[in-house]
């Protein structure tokens, strides 16, 4: 087993940990705001579970990135859809989606109230979450399954 494989198969299985952490998340900040719930340590810890799942895939995407056939430096890359969408489109999309859920528990943490906080998460991981979602429909490859 090379490199580029060991971390194309935990970067594509890993996702489904993250999927589940930010939607456990979602689901979560959701029922606190609209129901008007306290914000537990429980909601703390799941939101950082959820961002710190999120950095790590990151983190396996960036060593995959450079590992990648896929990832082409070169004159034609942008001409090429397969090789724009590994070289750019995807780690783009990537990165705005964790800026988008780092944005959302800093604020979280900073809010007074256990309304905003919930708030701060539902928003930020909801629009994390269609980020990450749109990458993987445009990636071509199944939402579900392990890449091959």
């Amino acid at each position: 087993m090379t490199a580029y494989s060991f971390f194309k198969y935990f970067h594509s299985g890993f996702r489904y940990i993250v999927i589940i952490l930010i939607l456990a998340a979602i689901i979560g900040a959701l029922a606190g705001w609209l129901g008007k719930k306290g914000y537990t340590d429980g909601n703390r810890k799941l939101n950082l579970f959820a961002m710190i799942s999120a950095h790590t895939q990151f983190l396996l995407g960036l060593v995959l990135y450079f590992l990648s056939p896929f990832v082409v430096f070169a004159k034609t890359t942008m001409k090429d859809p397969m090789a724009r969408y590994w070289t750019v489109e995807h780690i783009t999309m990537m990165i705005f989606a964790i800026v988008l859920i780092t944005i959302g528990h800093s604020k979280s943490k900073k809010a007074a109230l256990p309304e905003a906080k919930h708030r701060s998460i539902a928003i930020f991981y909801i629009l994390a979450f269609i980020v990450v979602a749109v990458a993987i429909v445009q990636s071509q490859r199944p939402f579900f399954g392990v890449t091959h």
